[in-house]
Formats: structure tokens, sequence, C-alpha cells
């Protein structure tokens, strides 16, 4: 494998997008949380993903969030650049932008709303990776593309010395046993589903990305130490506290007002409003409250 990937481990915060009063992106905000995030000892960020609003950024604003994280990650964190689009076109400049700033890796999903055959999907994503040279992971997220890897797809693609990794969201441990066995001992796979990062880990996966990372880094943190000590029964328990969180914030009008609106209450950083058609949530409101007073209680059973 031309591209080392011990240094794509442990928790990954997909990031939010934060935007101002204006529904501009936060630059500030962006950057405050990003050293928040690397204060805590985050592994590293996901930038412009689902949970980062990537689809309803415009190409010059995906720049934008992913120099900010650049600029307040350093080198002391991780960086993996999301640069899937519905165009091959718009992902291969996502790509080389994120070659210019320094970031340590790029991923895609397909290309979305068309429903594509894998040729064209195997084409898209061969030729971003064809456009830099820099590690790909690839992002298999079924319930919002449509799409579910398939395993003659997967092998086709690790051919691909480039392609070192996927971020798999779907349901399925049984899929992160299989890419985790078919991609070999170097191949990266990272768990999607925050409230399966134990299973995820246990069933082969080396990392995990994921949204509500961001709200409660320092349980997801302790839960992955817990993991790499071999204590797994005390990973079930703080699995399951993390999983209380998860369904709390789920059961808000929307998963990424909720987010924000907690992260505001926890960390003082305004992390404001998602963009429409999201549903926003005011960091004053009492689930939000409630919820952040939660995972605090919790963080302070950690110290």
């Amino acid at each position: 494998m031309k591209f080392s990937t011990e240094k794509y481990r442990g928790v990954f915060v997909a990031l939010n997008a934060l935007y101002d009063e204006n529904g501009n992106i936060n630059t500030a905000a962006v950057k405050a949380l990003v050293k928040k995030y690397k204060e805590i000892g985050v592994n590293g960020i996901y930038a412009c993903g689902s949970t980062g609003e990537g689809f309803l950024l415009n190409a010059e604003e995906r720049k934008q969030v992913a120099e900010c994280v650049k600029e307040a990650a350093g080198d002391d964190m991780v960086l993996i650049v999301h640069v899937g689009s519905a165009s091959t076109k718009e992902s291969i400049e996502l790509a080389r932008h994120a070659e210019k700033i320094g970031a340590d890796a790029i991923s895609a999903v397909p290309s979305v709303y068309y429903r594509l055959p894998e040729e064209s999907i195997a084409l898209h994503w061969n030729t971003i990776t064809e456009a830099v040279d820099m590690p790909f992971i690839i992002y298999n997220i079924p319930q919002l593309t449509g799409y579910d890897l398939s395993y003659s797809l997967f092998k086709r693609m690790i051919k691909n010395e480039k392609v070192i990794g996927i971020k798999n969201s779907s349901d399925s441990t049984c899929q992160i046993e299989r890419f985790s066995q078919l991609g070999g001992k170097d191949f990266v796979v990272f768990n999607g589903p925050d409230e399966q990062f134990l299973a995820g880990r246990l069933m082969g996966a080396k990392a995990g990305i994921g949204g509500t990372y961001g709200t409660m880094p320092e349980l997801f943190l302790h839960l992955n130490s817990l993991i790499e000590k071999g204590d797994i029964e005390g990973a079930k328990i703080w699995q399951n506290r993390i999983n209380e969180c998860i369904f709390d914030l789920l059961a808000c009008p929307s998963l990424y007002g909720a987010s924000k609106a907690v992260i505001t209450r926890r960390f003082g950083i305004d992390a404001g409003r998602p963009r429409l058609p999201f549903l926003p949530l005011d960091a004053s409101d009492e689930r939000a409250v409630a919820i952040a007073d939660k995972i605090n209680g919790y963080v302070a059973l950690i110290k």
C-alpha cells in the first residue's frame, strides 16, 4: 500500500457546519470548535460530510470550511475532507483544493440523485483519485445515497492503491467484518453508526467517524480507550450511556439542530442553526439543556 494508514485510528468527529446569523460560514466558530476538540484529544476531523451539511454548501463554502479546519487543527489532528458531489468535476475541484491545503485524505459518497450503475460509481471514485496524490476513503451511507456498496465493487476499488479505507455507515456490522477481512490488515474500516461504535470496533473497525461525537467527544474517547484496554464489559456500559444521549438527540425535531444546540451549551461556542430544510433547536430549549446536562454528568464520571 502506497500510503501509511497508522494515523487513522481512534475517534474522528464528523464536524457540524457552523453558520453566523446571516447564514454564512462562521469561520471563527469553526476554528474555535476544532481547537476545543483538539484540546479534548480527538484524533481527527471529517469535514463537509453528512453532518457537515456538505450537500447544502456550495463549493466555495466547502473550501472555506476545509481551510478553517486545517488552520485550527494544524498537524496535530488528521483532516479528512469529504469531496463527494453530484458531479465528478466538482468532486475533483474539491479534492485538488484539499490536497493544496494539506489535508491528510479525501473521501466521497457515490454521485447522488441519479441511480447509477456500478460502472459509473467506480468511474466516479477512480477519476477523483486520479486527480490528486493522496489517500481516498470510500463513504458508504446507503440510507442517504440509495446505494449500498457491493462486495464485488469493493474488491475492485481496493485494487486502487490510493483507496486506503471505507467509512461504513450502514447498520450491518457484518459489512464491517467483511470489508475488514477483504481489505486486509493495513486497510482502515471506520465505523459509521454511532450507536454501534463498540460493535463495529469488535467486528474489525480500526476507528470511528460520527456526527454525535461532536456533542460528547469525551465519552467516545473514553469508550475507545476501554476497547483498546480490552475492557469490553466496561465498554458496554459506556456504549449504553452514549446511546441514551443519542436517542435523546434523535427525539428532537432534527438531529443537526439538536446537536448544534448541545454543542453551544456544552462548549460555549455558538454553533448556530442548521441550514434549511433542517429544523433548528434553540440552545435554551429544555431538551437541549437536559441532554447537555446528561452528557456533562457522564463526563464527570470519567474524571
